[in-house]
C-alpha cells in the first residue's frame, strides 16, 4: 500500500495546497508515512478526509470549466465509516460552493466498496443538477455493488469510462473525453 502514489504529473496545472478555494488549501503534505488503512501505511501524498479507510488526492480543478478530478485510495466503506459523508462534506461541498458541477472520480485504487443508504449520493446529484458525476476505472466488483445499490441513478461509470490511458492525457483533455462519453450516454 505504501508504494501506491497519487498521480502527480498534473501538478504543473493545479495544486490543491495553493488553491485558496480548495478544501486542502495550505494543508502541509506529510513528510513521513503516518496514515494507515487497516494497519498498512499509505503514501504521505494522499490527503485525509476524516475517514479511516478512504483517502483522496484532488488532482485538478478548473473553476471556469466547472470540473474537478479526484483520485481515491482505499476501501470505500459507507456501511461502517460513512465514507461518502466524509467525501461529500470535506471535499465535494467545498467544490460545489465554487460552482463545480462536473466531478470525475478516479477509482482504480479503490480496493472494496460497502454500501449503506444513498442519501449523500442523491444530495450530491441534486447539487450538480445540470452537471454529472463520473466514476473512472473502478473495479468491476465495485461497479457491481454500485449497481446493486442503485447508485447508477446518480453516477456514470463502467463501459466507456474505463479509460486506461487517462494518465497520458492533460486534465482538460480527459474532461473532454469523459464529457463526450456522458453526452452520448444521455443522448
Amino acid at each position: 500500500m505504501h508504494e501506491i502514489e497519487p498521480f502527480y504529473n498534473w501538478e504543473k496545472y493545479y495544486n490543491a495546497y495553493t488553491d485558496m478555494h480548495s478544501p486542502f488549501f495550505r494543508r502541509k503534505p506529510l513528510n513521513s508515512y503516518e496514515n494507515t488503512i487497516y494497519g498498512y501505511y499509505i503514501h504521505p501524498d494522499w490527503d485525509e478526509i476524516g475517514s479511516e479507510t478512504l483517502y483522496v488526492k484532488l488532482l485538478f480543478v478548473d473553476y471556469e470549466m466547472q470540473v474537478a478530478i479526484i483520485e481515491l485510495l482505499g476501501e470505500w466503506n459507507d456501511a461502517l465509516h460513512n465514507d461518502i459523508m466524509h467525501l461529500k462534506r470535506v471535499v465535494i461541498d467545498s467544490l460545489v460552493r465554487r460552482d463545480i458541477k462536473h466531478f470525475m472520480l478516479i477509482g482504480e485504487n479503490i480496493l472494496n466498496f460497502h454500501a449503506s443508504d444513498d442519501c449523500y449520493y442523491e444530495e450530491w446529484f441534486e447539487d450538480v443538477e445540470d452537471g454529472w458525476i463520473a466514476g473512472i476505472n473502478f473495479r468491476d466488483f465495485v461497479e457491481a455493488e454500485w449497481t446493486k445499490y442503485h447508485l447508477d441513478y446518480y453516477m456514470h461509470f463502467g463501459g466507456t469510462l474505463h479509460i486506461d490511458n487517462w494518465r497520458t492525457l492533460k486534465p482538460k483533455a480527459l474532461f473532454e473525453v469523459v464529457r463526450q462519453h456522458i453526452t452520448r450516454r444521455l443522448a
